[in-house]
């Protein structure tokens, strides 16, 4: 294969390979550690870490941080009247800059029930130099079986979720990120799945 893998960061370039990278999930007991999960390498070394209600004591907030601990990226669920009468629940994304939210990164829409319903893509928006696409992601399949792909608007694929059978899938499983993408993201979009779908980041 000629040439070079174009990066295509979303958090930081520090996030993207260009090589295919394949990465392991493996959720945290809500009784030893407050739950999350904890996301290897190949070489079982952690390279990021999702902290939720169990470490924070909030609902609908989450963290993402690299290996070293630092924290990456903020999540948290929108709420208020717009909310309520949206037919989406609404994600959103920050950058932690010295400790604290700062820059918006990417926005995640949930459809609500009755859309849920009918397997509706999840669509995620990146908040970027000002240019904001009705979507540019989008979460395709079932997270809670493990087979679930994410998508970029021209049918790209980014990065793949799966687990092998003889695996308790629900406590482990591994994603599939292809070259040039944005691991971080994708562990973001993880975090806020699996919130989701009430598994390890849930009260």
């Amino acid at each position: 294969m000629g040439g070079s893998t174009n990066l295509m960061p979303i958090v930081s370039k520090i996030f993207c390979s260009t090589l295919q990278v394949v990465l392991f999930v493996r959720k945290r007991p809500h009784l030893i550690n407050g739950g999350g999960f904890v996301v290897m390498d190949g070489n079982q070394r952690v390279v990021f870490r999702v902290e939720g209600c169990g470490i924070l004591g909030v609902n609908g907030e989450l963290i993402v941080r690299d290996g070293d601990g630092t924290a990456v990226l903020f999540i948290r669920k929108k709420g208020g009247v717009v909310q309520a009468l949206s037919i989406h629940n609404w994600w959103r994304s920050y950058l932690m800059d010295y400790g604290a939210p700062s820059k918006p990164v990417f926005s995640l829409h949930e459809p609500k029930l009755s859309l849920a319903i009918i397997n509706a893509p999840i669509r995620i928006t990146v908040e970027s130099k000002g240019r904001k696409n009705n979507w540019d992601f989008e979460v395709i399949g079932s997270f809670t079986d493990r087979a679930c792909t994410v998508k970029d608007r021209k049918g790209n694929i980014v990065a793949q979720v799966g687990a092998r059978e003889m695996v308790a899938k629900k406590e482990f499983y591994h994603v599939v990120v292809q070259p040039g993408y944005d691991q971080a993201f994708v562990v973001g979009v993880l975090a806020i799945l699996d919130n989701i779908n009430r598994e390890s980041t849930r009260c």
